[in-house]
């Protein structure tokens, strides 16, 4: 492994502790930090033994370039570098096959573009050996928050959680003269509620050449699996339907609250605000997160007044040429989830930390094996991603379904 992959390795390394945490909606812990500082004092020292070998390699080409002749230019036949790309061909497949290419039909470098869900991850290259080089350095994507960064989160001992949802307030308190009787408040007939752990799960095959030989892009394929797992929870969390191995969505949810659109003037925002009031009208809570699909909200964030000047702000500045632009503003100064898995014309509002809660059972469990349905003598290894997860909803008036027009 030279000092750029070893870099790379220490690099991911980091990553993944810290998307752990993410992941786990929690902070690092002491011995998290402690493993991330060690990994990035890596990679300084490894910045520094780059350098110091680019370093000797100018420093020798200098030289040698201050001569009358260099080693390479004294090189002949074979030894000499090629000229060009066709030469650098020629050479590496040798004379006499490169003459015979002809009769045996010739070299090809291909590879698919696409690959089927059945197939196993296999190193890109492995066709040919002729100018075959694999870049292993990939670009991260971003990851946007998911709802569940949003709800309040909570780990389970058995395999299902039982809540009460609150009833109505009965009663109030009032003032009192010294010695009177106090005035009694009571929550009417709660409600029992049973909520059991579902789980979530997929898996994909992995070649061992890939697995020897582009570690960081394996963990790559890891953290990505565990991206697409958070969005297909994310899916559940929201618009589950509940029935079989199901989780019972936020908006499926009895007791939650509605509010509708109203025809020209009324506007999808100010539905959305109205919903915000409801929130703290009807419990108390105060709002804390806004869920909304990108379709609306682009129609928001593309808004315009009878000026032509975007209400959110430009796409260079902010209202009116005033500040900064932000790429997805939050609505109402609420926390906002920009989100697929929520319906079009449909958004969800509400104080989901304080009214909601996904239990998570052992956390997400990713694991390898290559016993699997004879995969040993093909060496192929089975990489499985899974988690258990349901969701407690004791509040359902704290959330809102807007429904726009």
């Amino acid at each position: 492994m030279n000092l750029h992959e070893k870099r790379a390795s220490e690099l991911t390394a980091a990553q993944a502790i810290v998307d752990g945490a993410k992941h786990a909606v929690r902070s690092m812990t002491d011995d998290e930090k402690q493993q991330v500082e060690t990994h990035l004092k890596a990679v300084d020292a490894l910045d520094a033994q780059i350098k110091a070998a680019k370093d000797s390699a100018d420093l020798m080409g200098r030289i040698a370039n201050l001569g009358g002749s260099s080693v390479e230019d004294e090189k002949t036949g074979d030894e000499a570098p090629a000229k060009s790309l066709g030469e650098h061909f020629a050479k590496s497949v040798g004379e006499a096959e490169f003459l015979n290419l002809k009769t045996r039909g010739g070299y090809t470098v291909s590879a698919p573009e696409f690959k089927a869900n059945t197939d196993p991850q296999t190193v890109p290259g492995a066709l040919s050996p002729v100018l075959t080089q694999v870049d292993t350095s990939l670009v991260r994507t971003y990851r946007r928050p998911s709802v569940a960064d949003l709800l309040g989160s909570g780990t389970l001992s058995g395999n299902a959680v039982t809540y009460f949802v609150e009833g109505a307030v009965e009663g109030a308190f009032t003032t009192v003269a010294e010695g009177a009787q106090k005035p009694q408040i009571h929550i009417a007939d709660p409600t029992a509620v049973t909520d059991s752990l579902k789980k979530i799960a997929a898996w994909f095959d992995t070649s061992d050449e890939m697995v020897e030989d582009l570690p960081f892009m394996v963990s790559e394929i890891n953290n990505r699996g565990l991206y697409l797992l958070s969005m297909f929870e994310e899916a559940q969390l929201l618009s589950g339907n509940g029935t079989g191995t199901n989780i019972l969505g936020l908006l499926n949810r009895s007791g939650i609250q509605t509010e509708t659109q109203a025809v020209s003037p009324d506007t999808a925002q100010d539905a959305i605000f109205r919903a915000i009031t409801k929130v703290q009208t009807a419990t108390g809570l105060t709002a804390d997160g806004i869920v909304i699909n990108p379709a609306d909200y682009q129609a928001l964030r593309l808004a315009k007044d009878a000026n032509n000047q975007y209400f959110g702000g430009g796409f260079f500045y902010g209202e009116y040429g005033n500040g900064g632009v932000s790429a997805q503003p939050n609505l109402w100064g609420v926390p906002t989830v920009v989100s697929a898995a929520v319906p079009a014309k449909t958004v969800a509002v509400g104080a989901f930390k304080a009214a909601t809660t996904v239990y998570r059972k052992g956390g997400v469990r990713v694991e390898s094996t290559n016993s699997d349905l004879g995969k040993f003598t093909k060496n192929i290894i089975t990489t499985r991603i899974e988690e258990r997860a349901a969701l407690a909803v004791r509040i359902p008036s704290a959330v809102v379904k807007v429904t726009l027009l």
